[in-house]
């Protein structure tokens, strides 16, 4: 059995999945319960499953990592929502220094199966920390897992994974996407496995490489090229920690061009790290420089200025066609 949903929808049935299945698993966070998630992701879990198991925390994001930890080292499975990702700063010390660190400072005697969840990313005309894309923060920690799915199919099987990983997961969700579309998503639980990127589409003139919501601004600008008979390969990640270079590497291999897009700012940005992979390992390869359109080194804008400052398949379009004609 299936059914058509949205990555809202695909979420909140990955909880409810896991909740009936495993009984360590609690779900807790700003607003999760009675209103059920600012979003709306985690409506009727407080109802089905309780309030010890489903529930309110204060705007404490570093007490709601710091607890999780405790329960994670005891046995429980937390996953936890902060209302953004931009909300995670307070919480930033009890990630970086214990979350990311537990395993290896126990040398392996404690792990931490916890989840991380926060909506993520701009286009919903929101103030500056409601609209962040901070990955790149946190992928330079070592013991850390990040996932952002771009679909509904995609959001409820990695979802699954992470909650089911002995290791933590950040698990940021692409707000702007959140209700973009429709999805067949099983009802029965399924895994993807963290760490393999998907190849959206094929084509053999250049790789355009994303995750989250740039992946549908990539696929309108793949059909405004397409039209000038420029076929794209389109990689989605999935994962940005750990990264699956060998798809990208052998899709650079075949293509000889490459072009990374994310919202985030530029300076130190992911796009910077994928093209370093690319340099080290497709080198000889390459007819043309590798190249990254991303968001400005600038505060993310206000609501009138986010148009300008999220990369639009119109940019995407003209960048892809610029470089294949290199």
């Amino acid at each position: 059995m299936s059914n058509k949903l949205n990555i809202v929808g695909a979420v909140n049935q990955a909880l409810m999945n896991e909740l009936k299945l495993d009984e360590t698993v609690v779900v807790y966070g700003e607003d999760v319960g009675v209103e059920g998630g600012v979003f709306r992701a985690t409506v009727d879990l407080q109802k089905e499953f309780g309030a010890k198991r489903v529930f309110d925390t204060p705007l404490a994001e570093s007490a709601i990592v710091g607890s999780a930890i405790g329960m994670a080292v005891n046995g429980l499975r937390p996953v936890v929502e902060m209302q953004f990702s931009g909300f995670s700063y307070p919480a930033f010390n009890q990630i970086v220094s214990h979350v990311a660190k537990m395993r290896n400072r126990s040398r392996g005697r404690f792990y931490l199966p916890m989840v991380i969840r926060a909506p993520y990313g701009g286009g919903i005309r929101a103030l500056e920390h409601h609209s962040e894309s901070t990955e790149a923060l946190y992928a330079h920690i070592p013991g850390l897992k990040i996932v952002i799915p771009s679909t509904p199919y995609d959001a409820k099987g990695l979802l699954i994974s992470a909650i089911r990983d002995n290791d933590p997961v950040l698990f940021w969700e692409p707000k702007r996407i959140y209700r973009a579309f429709k999805q067949e998503v099983p009802e029965e639980a399924y895994t993807i496995p963290i760490g393999k990127a998907k190849i959206v589409s094929e084509g053999e003139d250049i790789t355009v490489i994303a995750w989250g919501a740039m992946v549908r601004e990539i696929e309108s600008a793949k059909e405004i090229v397409e039209k000038k008979g420029i076929k794209a390969e389109l990689i989605d990640l999935r994962t940005i920690a750990p990264m699956d270079r060998e798809t990208i590497i052998e899709s650079v291999k075949k293509t000889g061009r490459v072009l990374v897009v994310h919202e985030a700012a530029k300076t130190l940005g992911l796009g910077s790290e994928i093209i370093s992979i690319v340099n080290e390992k497709a080198f000889l390869h390459l007819e043309a420089p590798p190249s990254r359109l991303t968001g400005f080194d600038t505060a993310f804008p206000l609501p009138r200025g986010e148009k300008h400052y999220i990369p639009t398949p119109e940019r995407i379009a003209q960048k892809i066609e610029e470089i294949v004609k290199y």
